[in-house]
């Protein structure tokens, strides 16, 4: 069995996740694309993730993708998380795993809505979709709280967890439109503020091709294994959200081939591909919370010390801000209140990477403009940066 060493792991995050200066990208598709997905459930960090490797960084050019030819897709998708990736995969996406979520999804809805005791059910849920829908068209793209005023029934108010410690009161609205969202019938529109902004507007989606779940898992396992290969099984299960069986009989379908790691354990890539790449030119990278580089695997050890967790991810194990040199995590960064952007070394890289970080800072003070950056799940160190 074929060894892939740590070494070369690194430098695959710098040739395949578009970090190195010489491989940047000239579209965010080309990023989405090159990382399968982005993760989104903080707005701010699809466009950080795509500008840090992109040649000419700029919220125009990610922002044309979301909202104008929308060749970029936001889909409640593995680990029940919402990523953003490209039109092409999108369908695909669904099929391996937002289907699932959306059925999931709806189920939970209803069972509420039974709970509730005052006679919603399944009709009384699809008449106050088909009424959203009509809206929607008719409106064009609105906020949340446009969409309930304008449609009866979602003002519509039930006791969730009756008789329960957790038991509350809300409005059905907020519950109703993220089913609608993740059956990708409705899409958020541009939102409410700047690009930093999660208040969206909604409107009605494009229907997207059915595609048959075993050939969309499998060929989401094989970009899976291009972009972060190689990984573990526990790796590919933790990023997906699927379980055990359904990970080997993708892999299988794919004919991965079977490597080693430093640690000895088992691994996967793509088939064929265990030939060394060469390095590239020295590069430093600032990424933001929840960055896919950050997030693609289970065992981040090979690119990330031990000791270091604890000041850069939060107690769910969502990564912070962090700062990269040549493939492996050396720091965190942070914005102040008054737009400075400020980062802490955990670990002493050396002159040269010291100057391609305040490099890097510069690059990415430049784009951010005067944009403020908090990010939604907060670390240690990013709140310490900033206090």
């Amino acid at each position: 069995m074929q060894r892939i060493s740590d070494e070369q792991r690194r430098i695959r995050i710098g040739c395949r996740h578009l970090l190195a200066p010489a491989v940047r990208a000239s579209s965010p598709v080309a990023v989405a694309d090159a990382l399968v997905g982005l993760h989104a459930t903080d707005a701010a960090t699809v466009f950080l993730s795509v500008c840090a490797r992109l040649a000419e960084p700029g919220v125009a050019s990610v922002e044309r993708c979301l909202y104008e030819d929308v060749s970029l897709v936001r889909m409640l998708s593995m680990r029940n998380t919402l990523f953003v990736v490209s039109d092409e995969m999108a369908p695909r996406v669904e099929a391996a795993n937002a289907r699932a979520v959306a059925a999931k999804e709806r189920r939970n809805l209803l069972k509420h809505l039974r709970e509730d005791g005052n006679g919603l059910d399944e009709r009384w849920l699809d008449e106050a979709e088909k009424s959203a829908l009509a809206f929607l068209d008719e409106s064009g793209p609105v906020s949340g709280s446009e969409l309930a005023a304008g449609v009866a029934a979602l003002r519509t108010r039930i006791t969730l967890f009756p008789g329960k410690k957790q038991e509350a009161v809300q409005g059905v609205a907020t519950r109703v439109i993220r089913v609608l969202a993740a059956e990708g019938r409705i899409r958020r529109e541009r939102p409410r503020g700047s690009w930093t902004s999660s208040q969206f507007r909604w409107a009605l989606a494009q229907p997207r091709a059915e595609e048959e779940t075993a050939p969309a898992q499998a060929e989401l396992a094989l970009r899976w294994l291009q972009a972060y290969g190689p990984g573990t099984e526990g790796d590919l299960k933790w990023w997906t959200g699927w379980g055990t069986r359904e990970v080997r009989t993708a892999l299988a379908a794919v004919e991965a081939t079977e490597v080693l790691l430093d640690n000895g354990a088992v691994a996967w890539v793509a088939p064929g591909d265990t030939e060394p790449e060469p390095e590239p030119a020295p590069w430093a990278a600032l990424l933001p919370a929840l960055d896919p580089s950050g997030m693609g695997w289970a065992d981040r050890s090979f690119h990330l010390s031990a000791e270091h967790r604890a000041a850069l991810f939060d107690r769910s194990g969502n990564i912070g801000p962090t700062v990269w040199w040549n493939g492996e995590i050396v720091g965190g960064w942070a914005q102040r209140g008054n737009g400075e952007l400020v980062w802490r070394l955990l670990t002493d890289p050396g002159r040269e990477a010291s100057s391609a970080i305040e490099a890097e800072a510069s690059r990415l003070a430049a784009w951010v403009g005067d944009a403020r950056i908090t990010p939604r799940f907060r670390t240690p160190l990013e709140r310490e940066l900033t206090s």
